[in-house]
């Protein structure tokens, strides 16, 4: 392996042709690319179990869940106001249909009220933490007929109807 000594600390850099480089390189993006899409894969599994969980909670209520299962879903009932992102959250995976920021501020306003009262711009607010979601790989961002952008919780496709 050829080294070249051009940096000012004169620390060895290895010739950008060197072929072990190019192997390790080449290897590291592989595994990368791999395993973002295990994780991208996961994500929706995650999902996919969340929104069935509150789905049964929903229907015979959130007392047929133990502490522990309450808090993975983010359903834990605090004595304060649950935060921001959980009831955005929420909203996603109990939507049958991808949501606008919009209507998620609607969904908001019916269920929880004050969540919504300390931010100026709740629209804004609720824009930022969809945004976020989808960067977590819990939402995914879709474009709707009209062109607008809507989100939607991650889950795998249902299966015959469940």
């Amino acid at each position: 392996m050829e080294v070249i000594l051009h940096n000012p600390t004169q620390r060895p850099v290895p010739e950008l042709g060197d072929p072990h480089l190019k192997e390790v390189l080449t290897t590291a993006h592989k595994e990368l690319k791999s395993l973002m899409h295990q994780r991208t894969e996961i994500m929706k599994r995650i999902g996919t179990i969340k929104q069935t969980i509150a789905g049964l909670a929903n229907i015979f209520g959130d007392e047929i869940l133990s502490p522990d299962l309450l808090e993975l879903v983010d359903r834990k009932s605090a004595a304060r106001q649950p935060g921001f992102t959980k009831v955005c959250r929420m909203v996603l995976m109990e939507a049958t249909v991808p949501l606008g920021a919009r209507e998620v501020c609607e969904h908001i306003q019916r269920k929880t009220p004050p969540v919504l009262q300390h931010h100026k711009d709740p629209l804004a607010s609720v824009t930022t933490v969809l945004n976020r979601l989808v960067e977590y790989g819990e939402a995914r961002s879709v474009v709707r007929e009209n062109g607008r952008r809507a989100w939607q919780w991650v889950a795998e496709p249902a299966i015959g109807g469940f």
